[in-house]
């Protein structure tokens, strides 16, 4: 069976307004999530994984509002997110060519381990003097990093020691009440497993956590 071409137009047409309106979704989340971490405010908000709770990090005391909602001890450091290699490179002096052929390779979110960090708040920093971090390329992370040009804290959307909620729908709503703002984007959405956990040391030994 044959299609008119003005279907196939249309059809195209549709798809590019949806796009767009999408976009436009994404863009006003940004603004006002960025507007919220630029006063030192933590939000809960969709990533390339699970739902996660975030801030600056670089801002310590936007940090200790994250380990004191979810009931952490600040020994237990949290990850962040980066949209590149100049951030990469802004946080490590030394970043091990291991590092690129994972990220590389990866066929799933990873996340780094890597020591001697540096530009970031000293409470996000763990005790071995080492920080996790994870590229992302999902839409509204990757746009609100490049409108903050810091690293994103990144850590489950939960108490610690209870289950990571895998929707927006199991989040305790402890948590949702505790953050300054709430992303409304993809909770309808059932999230992907947790990432992939790989240390790496600046001799480039390397260590899988979680697969």
């Amino acid at each position: 069976m044959r299609f008119p071409e003005i279907f196939f137009v249309t059809l195209s047409s549709i798809n590019c307004y949806l796009y767009l309106i999408k976009m436009e979704n994404i863009n006003e989340e940004v603004h006002k999530a960025y507007e919220v971490i630029k006063e030192g405010g933590i939000i809960l908000y969709p990533t390339d994984t699970v739902w996660g709770i975030g801030c600056d990090a670089t801002n310590a005391e936007a940090v200790a509002k994250i380990y004191k909602l979810k009931q952490r001890a600040e020994t237990q450091s949290m990850i962040v997110l980066m949209n590149g290699e100049k951030m990469m490179y802004n946080v490590f002096k030394n970043i091990p060519e291991v590092a690129w052929q994972i990220l590389d390779l990866s066929e799933k979110p990873t996340t780094l381990i890597l020591d001697e960090p540096r530009n970031v708040a000293q409470n996000i920093i763990a005790a071995d003097k080492s920080l996790g971090i994870r590229l992302v390329k999902e839409p509204f992370c990757f746009k609100l990093l490049e409108r903050m040009k810091k690293p994103l804290v990144s850590t489950s959307a939960n108490i610690s020691g209870q289950p990571t909620p895998i929707a927006f729908k199991d989040i305790n709503p402890e948590i949702i009440k505790g953050v300054d703002y709430v992303v409304k984007l993809n909770q309808d959405k059932v999230a992907g497993k947790p990432s992939t956990i790989i240390k790496l040391t600046n001799d480039s030994q390397v260590k899988v956590i979680r697969k």
